[in-house]
């Protein structure tokens, strides 16, 4: 039997058909050509980079939460500083 290489964007879209989009398995692999011995490979290699990602992201919405917080106290002492100097 001939190998045949696939691209990673390939890879990563027969992955996402399945997992994401919740379409069967065996209809997208048949459809694809592709044995479900390598589709579990490709979702063990692709699912780790997500991972990654997702961590990234959580990090990112971390310190994103951090600063709106701060901004928002910001804002509001210079609402009082605003209300203070209107009236004197």
């Amino acid at each position: 039997m001939a190998s045949v290489h696939f691209t990673d964007e390939f890879r990563r879209d027969a992955v996402a058909q399945i997992v994401a989009r919740r379409y069967s398995a065996a209809e997208v692999l048949t459809r694809l050509g592709v044995s479900q011995y390598s589709f579990y490979d490709w979702k063990k290699k692709f699912s780790l980079a997500k991972g990654a990602a997702a961590d990234n992201r959580d990090a990112e919405i971390r310190q994103l939460k951090r600063e709106l917080t701060r901004v928002i106290e910001e804002r509001d002492m210079l609402k009082k500083a605003t209300a203070y100097f209107a009236k004197g």
